[in-house]
């Protein structure tokens, strides 16, 4: 039954959500925050709904560019290069991103009568953002449960596996991971050094899978 709601970015996290979960999504929302990669992601984003045939939405938040503080919203310069770890990423944090993404995509899906929110948070994120632990889901989904009045569920499948065990999932399901965006910086291509090249590299050697990304 198609009764659930996605957030999806364009990355390889939430891309293969949206293809192993395709049977269930009714409708798939991408943000645009303002963020340095976002004219990287939403076209990819775009472009693998409608190849599954699944309605997307593009969602615009000015206030995230105008008033929130972080690196991913400053300009490529401003983001770190080096290993996916907490105190070299934490620049990258935007307050309460998904927070008020999943706010926004609650009040989307009681409007359509959809029951469950889909996300596709990690282990790796753990450590560095808040609104992607799971304690911040369970919290999150109790809220959305008791503020609307079917009571929508929020589902994080994958919170707790490592990236590289997302891409053996996508491997599975034969994705394309070159025609996924992770890069913070938001280039030409991939900058291949800041912490979500690294990650990139990481899970897909870890995978097994032949990395075919184009980098500076």
């Amino acid at each position: 039954m198609k009764d659930a709601l996605i957030v999806v970015s364009g990355g390889m996290d939430s891309t293969t959500m949206l293809y192993e979960y395709r049977e269930e999504i009714a409708l798939a929302v991408t943000f645009d925050y303002g963020a340095n990669h976002g004219p990287k992601e939403i076209p990819l984003a775009r472009m693998h709904c409608e190849r599954l045939g699944i309605p997307h939405i593009v969602v615009e938040i000015d206030v995230m560019k105008k008033y929130f503080r972080s690196s991913l919203l400053s300009g490529s310069e401003a983001i770190p290069e080096g290993n996916y770890d907490d105190e070299n990423m934490r620049s990258t944090v935007v307050p309460f991103r998904n927070g008020i993404m999943l706010s926004i995509a609650c009040g989307m899906a009681e409007s359509r009568g959809l029951k469950r929110l889909m996300i596709a948070n990690h282990a790796g994120d753990h450590a560095i953002y808040p609104d992607c632990r799971p304690g911040f889901v369970e919290a999150m989904s109790r809220a959305t449960q008791e503020g609307t009045y079917d009571g929508i569920r929020i589902e994080a499948p994958y919170t707790n596996l490592t990236k590289g065990e997302i891409a053996q999932r996508g491997k599975r399901l034969g994705l394309d991971y070159s025609e996924t965006w992770s890069c913070y910086k938001g280039g030409e291509k991939h900058c291949g050094r800041c912490g979500t090249c690294v990650e990139r590299r990481e899970a897909l050697a870890e995978a097994g899978i032949e990395d075919t990304t184009e980098y500076e």
